[in-house]
């Protein structure tokens, strides 16, 4: 009999291991607002954090009346590169928790490769995921909410979906790890109300320096 409930821990990324939702939301309702199609932070909070991009995309064009490009961001994304590299931090607590956990573990989000690679790296935590442990929804057909991404990560580390746990702040991650058959644990000590997280197979926590003994618990 296995002595531990899990097998691999799947982190998100942002609002998980680096807090930079908070800067997101600031800098997305900046540029909405002079694009013509305001959102108020907390608007942006309870549509679109932890959304695929194709959410905010068709918010956005639905209120302008016009189609948007898949790229409609780009003029704006030197804003999000200063921002973070002037501001971006870790989640308090998350260095100490990787640091206490005797599980293997990796990171799977909806965010690119290289901004995945380039927050890790300006918040200190590259160093502690190793090459072929970081997941992107580039990998996939479908990120979040669809499991594909959460598949694949257990699928490359050879675990079953049912010996993995997830680690999210987003009800777009929680609702794609019990769509994939995980354990999900969801992080309410940044933006999202942990009601929105709370259901089956989830539990939820603030601070993530519980998590290795909520982990240990199964």
């Amino acid at each position: 009999m296995c002595d531990k409930p899990f097998d691999l821990v799947i982190f998100d990324c942002d609002g998980v291991l680096v807090d930079s939702e908070r800067i997101c939301v600031r800098v997305e309702a900046e540029y909405l607002a002079e694009m013509g199609a305001p959102f108020t932070e907390a608007e942006i909070v309870e549509k679109f954090v932890g959304s695929p991009a194709e959410i905010m995309r068709e918010a956005v064009a639905e209120l302008l009346g016009r189609p948007l490009p898949a790229d409609w961001w780009k003029p704006y994304e030197r804003r999000y590169v200063d921002a973070f590299a002037a501001e971006l931090t870790a989640v308090e607590g998350v260095a100490e928790a990787l640091g206490e956990l005797d599980l293997p573990f990796c990171v799977a989000s909806n965010g690119e490769h290289t901004a995945i690679r380039q927050n890790l790296r300006l918040t200190g935590l590259h160093g502690l995921f190793e090459e072929g442990r970081i997941f992107s929804a580039e990998d996939v057909a479908r990120g979040k909410p669809d499991p594909d991404l959460f598949l694949h990560a257990a699928r490359t580390l050879g675990a079953e979906p049912a010996r993995c746990a997830v680690v999210e702040d987003s009800r777009y991650g929680v609702r794609a790890a019990r769509a994939a058959g995980m354990r999900s644990f969801g992080y309410a000590g940044g933006l999202t109300l942990a009601a929105w997280l709370e259901g089956p197979g989830t539990v939820v926590f603030d601070d993530m320096r519980k998590l290795p003994a909520l982990l240990a618990g199964g």
